[in-house]
């Protein structure tokens, strides 16, 4: 068990909504089609700001939630497949948009599974004392890496950011409860974003760098969700020293509507103990967790001393699971 107390939870999304009949009205699609398999409707499409600007609006609000300098921020991380850059990380850059000075940042590339990774990694700082207050933040703006003539990848992702700011809970019953992180690496080219080429000779031809757009074999890592996430889900649980029906919620990445109904079944659990909002914002990967975290603070559904178990799962491939008690 690591001490850890979520302060407060907050979100920036973009103001653009892109509805499906809006995207049926470029690509061979339609409400329908995409509402049955997905449970989509709507997704949020940033216009001019990047995954840098849209982590930074939710921590200057987590910041100023919990009347919170930036001063006494000790670790920024942020998960993300849709950097800024190479280099800096993301949360670097958010460190100086929001003056964190003495914080130590840097991002986590785990795809679905980012803000899990993310979790446990500063909840395992704070409690070794190396920090005290952190900002853990999910942040995708998927929209930049996607190929848009693409339908059976584009009317699936959204974009978007929301984190927590969290401290190490010495004294409260908050705590990080257990948790398993699995990695499978020979199915890594199931799912992939921005992939870039070494030189096939020297000198080059041309300077131009070029990266791939968002690819994956949907069939793959559906039935890679299906069967592994509820073997890593019950693997976090167990670490916990508690059963699943000690779960009051389980907050899982918003992939796809379909998806949830089927690790539900496959836990014996009911159906009501999984929230969704994929409907709303389509599957905006790393911040897919924090955003739906987010919303449920938001409509005061989330109860001090309720345990949940929050997992995220995909490109990686990989799957993580951790039980926290808020």
């Amino acid at each position: 068990m690591k001490r850890l107390k979520i302060e407060a939870l907050a979100k920036s999304v973009p103001e653009m909504r892109v509805s499906n009949d809006d995207l049926a009205e470029f690509i061979e699609t339609s409400d329908e089609w995409i509402s049955q398999r997905t449970g989509i409707k709507t997704r949020r499409v940033s216009l001019g700001d990047n995954t840098s600007d849209l982590c930074a609006k939710a921590a200057e609000e987590l910041l100023s939630k919990t009347s919170t300098e930036a001063s006494e921020i000790d670790l920024i991380i942020v998960a993300t497949m849709t950097p800024d850059s190479a280099t800096p990380s993301t949360a670097a850059i958010v460190q100086g948009k929001i003056g964190a000075k003495n914080a130590v940042a840097f991002d986590i590339s785990a795809a679905c599974s980012g803000f899990v990774y993310a979790l446990v990694t500063a909840a395992s700082m704070l409690d070794s004392k190396h920090a005290k207050k952190a900002l853990v933040i999910g942040g995708e703006v998927l929209s930049k890496s996607l190929d848009w003539s693409d339908r059976t990848t584009c009317v699936l992702f959204g974009d978007g950011a929301a984190g927590a700011l969290i401290n190490c809970d010495f004294d409260g019953d908050s705590a990080l409860l257990g948790y398993s992180l699995k990695s499978f690496g020979e199915d890594s080219d199931k799912l992939s974003c921005q992939k870039t080429l070494p030189l096939a000779k020297f000198p080059p031809e041309s300077n131009k760098k070029t990266a791939t757009p968002f690819e994956m074999d949907g069939r793959a890592v559906y039935n890679f969700t299906t069967k592994i996430v509820p073997t890593v889900i019950k693997a976090a649980v167990e670490d916990s020293g508690l059963g699943l029906d000690q779960i009051d919620r389980f907050v899982l990445h918003q992939a796809n509507a379909r998806i949830i109904k089927v690790i539900a079944k496959k836990l014996h659990q009911p159906l009501e103990k999984f929230p969704e909002n994929i409907s709303e914002y389509g599957n905006t990967s790393g911040a897919s967790i924090p955003l739906l975290l987010s919303e449920l603070s938001e409509q005061k559904e989330l109860v001090r001393g309720e345990t949940m178990l929050l997992c995220g799962f995909g490109g990686g491939l990989c799957a993580g699971a951790c039980v926290i008690r808020y």
